[in-house]
This record gives structure tokens, sequence and C-alpha cells, in this order.
């Protein structure tokens, strides 16, 4: 994997986005775009990241390489977000993560396993796929999950679409900065990319998904083992990260589920020496 110190921001994601293999799986009548990254040649556990709302695969750009040495990492544009195209049903969770399940299916083979991790909105798809493919999915980790224990109050956003230049990145960073990462000292140029590009794709109103309650149905239909983490400083949870560890935890008292000190919403990129390690201890319990 590349230096990310020695690349400007665009240089390095297109760098890392070479590195993968690109697939498209039925979206509706569209399609959902995939990347696996497999220095394995196929042979090592798959594990699958979903991003964030408003997100796609670039939210995992601080985990895919501490992934990638041991597991083949596949991470989707969910739909509706990034380059996928729109789900027929774009208030169901449920039916959204039934595509996301069948597309899991076609890239890695039916009936393989798989590790599912979910930032914010992805974990109510990994909760959801989870749920849907039963014992196929060796775990279930949750990072940074709304709709688990108390809802925050919503963090204004300023509007940025109209915005260019320089107003428009100090504006990205004020947003980042009241929703995604606690320490403005962590909102570099490459976490600014991200937003922009991820900002103008987004189309899938994802806040209502969260919410709805069905990261908690699958949640109590799982067979896998599940694990979370929440940043202490979540802004969505306003921040109510302790009441969501131990909301989960008493939902389901055999979880992992760890609180991250100091860190904001968009733990993965903020606190990536907490997360990435953690994460592969998780994962190492149930690798085949």
């Amino acid at each position: 994997m590349n230096d990310q110190a020695s690349l400007d921001p665009q240089s390095y994601l297109d760098q890392l986005q070479s590195q993968a293999t690109r697939h498209e799986t039925p979206c509706g009548s569209g399609r959902m775009v995939w990347h696996l990254w497999d220095g394995s040649g196929g042979t090592a556990p798959v594990v699958v990241l979903f991003h964030g709302g408003a997100g796609s695969w670039r939210h995992w750009v601080k985990t895919i390489p501490a992934l990638v040495e041991t597991y083949r990492v596949l991470v989707p544009d969910l739909p509706g977000l990034g380059e996928s195209d729109f789900p027929p049903d774009g208030d169901d969770a449920f039916a959204i993560a039934t595509i996301v399940a069948d597309g899991i299916d076609t890239i890695v083979g039916k009936g393989t396993g798989f590790d599912v991790v979910g930032f914010s909105f992805g974990g109510t798809m990994a909760s959801c796929v989870g749920a849907i493919r039963g014992k196929q999915a060796r775990s279930v980790t949750i990072i940074g999950s709304s709709g688990v224990g108390s809802l925050g109050s919503a963090v204004r956003l300023e509007k940025v679409r109209h915005l260019e230049g320089q107003e428009r990145r100090d504006t990205h960073r004020i947003n980042l900065n009241r929703l995604m990462i606690a320490d403005p000292a962590k909102i570099d140029d490459l976490a600014i990319a991200i937003q922009d590009w991820n900002t103008v794709r987004s189309r899938l109103k994802t806040p209502a998904i969260s919410r709805s309650g069905a990261i908690l149905t699958a949640i109590d239909q799982l067979v896998s083992p599940l694990n979370g983490m929440w940043g202490e400083l979540d802004a969505p949870a306003n921040p109510k990260g302790p009441e969501r560890v131990a909301a989960l935890r008493e939902r389901k008292p055999d979880a992992d589920i760890r609180l991250i000190p100091g860190t904001g919403h968009w733990a993965a990129y903020e606190a990536p020496d907490y997360v990435n390690p953690t994460l592969l201890e998780m994962l190492a319990r149930t690798r085949p």
C-alpha cells in the first residue's frame, strides 16, 4: 500500500483504488459498484466494509491498508451513494441489505463466509446483512452506528453544493468538525477531499433508515457474534456514545463493545491507531 504522506489526496485515492478490482452487481434496474483488495489470490478470508451515510468506499481509506495483508477486503458504494445506483426500495433497510447480500455472494461465491463491518449507516446495513445471511456472516461489527440507544439531536450542517474554491473547503471543514471528526487537527486535505466527493454523490436519505429501528430488529435476529465501537465524542449521539455502548451491552451481553476516548463519529479516520488493531483483534476471533 502507498504512503499517504508522500502523495496529494487525489493521487493517494486514485492509487489505492487502482490496487483493487472493480465489480458491478445488480441494484434494481441499475448496478452497485464494489472494490475488492486481494493480495492473497483468493485464499484469504473475506471482510466486507460498509461506509456511512452520504459516503462511499473512501470512508475506509485508513482501514483498508491495515486489513489487506491478511484479508480479502471487499468495499462497496452502498445503493444510492457514491457510484452505485438508487435502489428500488430506498426507504427499506432490509430490501437494500438484500441487494447488498446478493452482491457479496456474486463476487466471493454463494455460501462463502465473510465478516461484515459497518460505520454509521453502514452499521444498519452490516446488521441487516448479518441477519439475512445467518451463520454465513462470521461476525458483525458496528462502528458509530445510529439507532442504538438514545437518539441525539440533529447536527446542523452548512450547505456546500453552491460554493466553490476555498469557501467550499472551509465549509467542508466546519461540517466535518461538527459531524465527523472531534479533533480539528485531524481534519486534513484528504478528509476534505473525501467529504467533497461523497457529498455531491449522496442521494439516499440514510438518517431516516438509521433511525427506523431496522438495526435493532436485525441485531435481535443475529446468530453471529456482535462487536461494536463508538467514539466518546460521537456528534450524532450528541455526545451519547457511552449511553449507546451501555444500551447495546444490555441488549447483547456477550457483545464486545468498546468506547474510544476523545474521538468523534468517523473513528476509523480520526483514530486509526485504535480502530485498526481493535478491529483486527475482533475479527481474529472468527477467522477460519
